[in-house]
C-alpha cells in the first residue's frame, strides 16, 4: 500500500506597533495584541488507485472432489459486484488476475443467488438476452452476458457488462460453434483455476474490431439466445463506456487510471513459498504510486496485425519466436525445447523436469526496437513440488510444453507466465492510451 503524507507548517507571524506623539502636555501610546495567523495547506486525498493480489493454493472448491488441486502460481485478487444502482452486493475473492484475456468473468455457482436474479441480462435489439463465447489457449468459456456495478480498490465502472460462465437456461447448452475451437469447457471454478478470471490485457474491449460485424472472431463471439438457443453470433459494438456492448477491460472503463496496469510482486525464494502478497495498480503514469520510472517499454503487436495484439519476440535456442508475450494468467514458462526432458509423474504432463536446474537465455525484444537478456531458471517441476509436498502456491522456475498439454499455443511462442514476474514491477499498456509517455499497447519492465 502506499499512502500519502502531508507536512502541515503552521505560519507564526506576531505583529506590535508602538508609536508616540506629543502635544502640549498630553501623550499617546497604542499597542497591537500579537495575531496569531494559520496558513491553510491542502491534504491530498489518499491513493486507492491498486488492490492487493494473493498467490495461494487457490478457492476451496478448487480442491474439492476427486478431480480436485491445489493451484501454483496464480494470482487472485478480489472484486465486489453490485445489482446496477443497488446495495445488493457481493464480494468475490479468488478471481485470477490475467494479464493475457480481456473482461471479467465469473462462475455462475459462485453468485449468491440474490445478487444473480438482480443482475439484468445484456440483451440485442430484439430484446433478446446476449451469450458470449471466448476462447483461450487451453479451452473456452460460454455464458450469459450480465451488467454489474463493479468495484475493485478504489476503482469503479457502472453498469458493466460480466460474462456469467455455466449460466443457467438457454445459456446451458453451450454452442457447437463455440466448442469446435478445441480443448475443454472450462466453465466451472476448476477449469478457471479460481472463482472468476479479470482479464486486464492489452485491449479496451475483448474483441474490438471483430466483433462489431456478424461472424465474431476465433477468440470470441456474441450470440443472439432466444428460447430456442444461442447459434446465432451477432455484431456488438466496441464502447468502454456505457452503454456498453462488449465486454471491456475493466481498466479501461475506469473513469481514471485506465491507461494500464502494473503487476508487483515481491522476488520468490527458490525453494518456492506456501504463499505471496503483492499489488496491482491501475493507471501508468496517472497517479505518484504508477509512474513508469526506468522501466524499459516493449511495443507489441497491436489489432491491426495478422495475428492480433499482445506478441513481440522472444529469440531462444537461435530462433526468433514472434508470437510471444507476458502473461500473469500462465503459471508457467510455456515453450517448446524438446532437449529438455519431461516429466513422467501423474499431474505433471508436459512439465520439463532437467536432471539439474539449467539456465535458459533468452533476449526479448519490442516492436520499438528495445531489447533485453534474461536467463532465466528451470528447475525440476517433479523435484520442486515433490520438496514441498505440494502445498507451496510460489513455486518460480517451472516450465511447461504446450504442445504436451493439447493447448492451442502459437507454434512460435515463447509464453512468460508468472514465475517471470516474481521480483518485477510489469507494466501493461492499453492499446491507443497514453500511458506514462507513450502509447499502448506495450509491456515494460
Amino acid at each position: 500500500m502506499r499512502s500519502a503524507f502531508a507536512a502541515v507548517f503552521l505560519c507564526l507571524i506576531l505583529s506590535a506597533c508602538g508609536g508616540g506623539g506629543g502635544g502640549g502636555s498630553s501623550s499617546t501610546t497604542a499597542a497591537t495584541a500579537a495575531a496569531t495567523t494559520t496558513t491553510p495547506v491542502s491534504t491530498p486525498p489518499a491513493l486507492t488507485n491498486f488492490a492487493a493480489i494473493t498467490v495461494d493454493t487457490g478457492p476451496p472448491a478448487l480442491n474439492a472432489g476427486a478431480n480436485g488441486y491445489l493451484a501454483d502460481n496464480a494470482p487472485y485478487v478480489s472484486v465486489t459486484l453490485c445489482a446496477p444502482g443497488t446495495s445488493n452486493c457481493q464480494t468475490i475473492d479468488h478471481v485470477l488476475l490475467d494479464t493475457g484475456s480481456v473482461g471479467l468473468r465469473i462462475a455462475q455457482g459462485v453468485l449468491n443467488a440474490s445478487l444473480l436474479s438482480a443482475m439484468p441480462a445484456e440483451t440485442d435489439p430484439g430484446s433478446n438476452p446476449v451469450g458470449e463465447c471466448y476462447g483461450y489457449v487451453d479451452g473456452y468459456v460460454f455464458g450469459s452476458v450480465r451488467l454489474a456495478d463493479f468495484q475493485i480498490g478504489g476503482e469503479t465502472v457502472s453498469g458493466m457488462p460480466v460474462n456469467v460462465l455455466g449460466d443457467s437456461g438457454v445459456f446451458a447448452t453451450v454452442p457447437s460453434s463455440c466448442s469446435s475451437g478445441g480443448g475443454s469447457n472450462l466453465n466451472t471454478v476448476q477449469g478457471l483455476g479460481g472463482n472468476g478470471i479479470l482479464g486486464i490485457g492489452l485491449t479496451a474491449t475483448d474483441c474490438g474490431s471483430s466483433c462489431t460485424r456478424a461472424g465474431g472472431n476465433a477468440a470470441a463471439a456474441y450470440y443472439d439466445c432466444p428460447s430456442t438457443g444461442c447459434s446465432t453470433i451477432i455484431a456488438r459494438a466496441a464502447s468502454t463506456s456505457a452503454p456498453f456492448q462488449q465486454l471491456p477491460n475493466p481498466v479501461a472503463a475506469m473513469s481514471a487510471d485506465n491507461n494500464g496496469t502494473i503487476v508487483s510482486l515481491a522476488a520468490a525464494p527458490a525453494a518456492g513459498a506456501a504463499s505471496m502478497t503483492g499489488t496491482v495498480y491501475f493507471g501508468i503514469g496517472t497517479q505518484t504510486n504508477n509512474g513508469l520510472g526506468s522501466a524499459t517499454i516493449f511495443t507489441t503487436t497491436t489489432s491491426s496485425s495478422a495475428n492480433g495484439v499482445g506478441f513481440l519476440t522472444i529469440v531462444y535456442g537461435g530462433k526468433s519466436l514472434i508470437d510471444s508475450d507476458l502473461d500473469s494468467g500462465s503459471n508457467a514458462y510455456f515453450f517448446v525445447d524438446k532437449s529438455i526432458a519431461a516429466c513422467n509423474s501423474t499431474g505433471l504432463t508436459g512439465f520439463y523436469c532437467p536432471a539439474s536446474p539449467i539456465n535458459l537465455n533468452i533476449t526479448i525484444q519490442g516492436l520499438n526496437g528495445a531489447s533485453v537478456a534474461e536467463t532465466l531458471v528451470l528447475n525440476n517441476a517433479q523435484t520442486i513440488f515433490a520438496n514441498n509436498n505440494g502445498n507451496n502456491a510460489v513455486v518460480p522456475g517451472v516450465g511447461a510444453n504446450p504442445n504436451q498439454n493439447n493447448f492451442n499455443a502459437p507454434s512460435n511462442s515463447f509464453d512468460l507466465g508468472l514465475p517471470f514476474f516474481y521480483g518485477r514491477n510489469i507494466y501493461t499498456a492499453i492499446e491507443g492510451r497514453s500511458a506514462g509517455g507513450a502509447t499502448g499497447p506495450y509491456f515494460a519492465f
